[in-house]
């Protein structure tokens, strides 16, 4: 933190910034030479995983008295938003407690975030905004039918940063997050969360012998092998997305939404083979019925966000992927085992 005047100057505010994705968002901006604060309740997130150049602050997004004493206390440029549940069966079953968390709390965060004088803000959507969509690949023109109140969680986020916008001069990229995985490339974060429902964390896991097998959530969609497809993303390069968002809207350029993926669905069964073959052993995995909210392909059309915030990707292969995503768990076992 930088000091002027007496007066604590930091630049990016990342709420959630104790996360998966989050942590990562806060190493790249350090990397950077941003100042950095971090607020989370840490329901779901680890201290640990903040960068020790930030500050993390305990809090919730959802006390408005809060955010106002803690946006008068710090000048912030941007809010980076990642905070919420993200979960989608656990969404079908808890819907008010999505919507509380999700799409209220995101309320209270962008009207002070307004108050406070705070030009810009980047969101964290996804892909569910789509549901089950039968254009593949899909770009941000698609028809928005989500089928989770996950995905209308986020989508009713999105309309509000819209309206915002509109009304009161918020600045603001929404990223449509297709599926995030992967690891800091330099081991300095990754999905810890211990019971994560990510497809390839669970199959590292399994890999690993931390679970005694996985489940295959359907075998009869309509795909190649009956099982779910979907695009994989590199989290450090749906970061380096972000990165893209904050300069564009330094620069003056235009709020919109913007899918983040590489436009190749992998299906499920795939998946488990490419962790097979970074472990150099079975995974041991279970065909069940299918999950509810899940559609049974969705694969990015990304243009728009290379055309746009000139985002070039440089970890688009599941080989690599997968290794980083094995690799962050085996750092895990050492961790817990000291």
């Amino acid at each position: 933190m930088r000091q002027v005047k007496g007066y604590l100057i930091v630049t990016v505010l990342v709420t959630g910034g104790a996360g998966y994705i989050g942590s990562h968002m806060v190493l790249a901006l350090v990397d950077a030479g941003e100042d950095v604060v971090v607020l989370d309740n840490l329901t779901t997130g680890f201290w640990w995983a903040v960068a020790p150049q930030a500050k993390l602050v305990e809090g919730d997004i959802g006390d408005a008295e809060f955010l106002a004493r803690l946006m008068a206390e710090h000048k912030f440029d941007a809010v980076v938003h990642f905070a919420g549940s993200i979960v989608v069966p656990d969404s079908v079953s808890d819907p008010l407690g999505y919507y509380l968390n999700n799409t209220v709390k995101s309320r209270t965060l962008m009207d002070s975030a307004v108050k406070a004088g705070i030009p810009r803000f980047i969101f964290s959507s996804t892909a569910a905004v789509y549901g089950n969509t039968s254009a593949q690949p899909v770009f941000e023109t698609a028809a928005l039918q989500p089928i989770s109140p996950y995905g209308t969680s986020k989508l009713m986020t999105e309309w509000m940063l819209r309206d915002t916008h509109a009304a009161h001069g918020l600045n603001y990229v929404a990223l449509r997050y297709f599926n995030v995985a992967g690891a800091d490339p330099k081991g300095r974060s990754g999905q810890s969360t211990p019971r994560a429902t990510h497809l390839i964390k669970v199959a590292c896991q399994t890999a690993l012998g931390q679970r005694p097998s996985m489940d295959v959530f359907g075998a009869d969609y309509d795909t190649p092998d009956g099982t779910c497809l979907r695009d994989y993303i590199h989290v450090s390069d749906l970061i380096a997305a972000h990165m893209d968002a904050l300069s564009h809207l330094r620069r003056g350029g235009e709020s919109g939404v913007f899918n983040c993926g590489y436009g190749t669905g992998y299906s499920v069964l795939e998946v488990i083979r490419a962790v097979e073959k970074a472990h150099g052993g079975p995974v041991k995995a279970n065909r069940v019925a299918r999950r509810a909210g899940d559609p049974a392909a969705i694969i990015a059309g990304a243009d728009r966000v290379k055309a746009i915030l000139g985002w070039k990707p440089k970890y688009n292969d599941l080989d690599a992927i997968v290794a980083s995503a094995l690799a962050w768990e085996n750092h895990l076992l050492r961790r817990n085992a000291a």
